[in-house]
């Protein structure tokens, strides 16, 4: 609903300029809450979030992090998080979860 409300904002635009700002803004808004929890991660992580085992915060981080491929975040711009991803994602379990490996998705 928000990225309707975004898009909405230029009725008169094409829809590759309408898609344009869609990107720019959640984009936008992914990088700032990733400087957040890459700072905060710099203080906790070790393989995972929080130490070396899966916690209830690790399950927060695949699905942010796919959606911020989606809008074209540079992954290298936040080490700790993609090194905790890539560590998620060598778990079964997690990547049977992905979004894309729903059949719904």
């Amino acid at each position: 609903r928000v990225l309707r409300k975004v898009m909405s904002l230029f009725p008169d635009a094409t829809d590759e300029v309408r898609n344009g700002h869609k990107l720019a803004w959640g984009k936008h808004w992914i990088e700032r809450g990733f400087q957040c929890l890459e700072a905060t991660l710099a203080d906790c992580a070790g393989t995972y979030c929080v130490g070396d085992e899966i916690t209830l915060a690790d399950t927060y981080v695949p699905p942010q992090v796919y959606n911020a491929n989606r809008f074209g975040v540079d992954m290298a711009k936040f080490p700790i998080i993609s090194r905790v991803h890539d560590a998620l994602m060598a778990n079964d379990a997690v990547q049977a979860a992905s979004p894309d490996n729903q059949p719904d998705a």
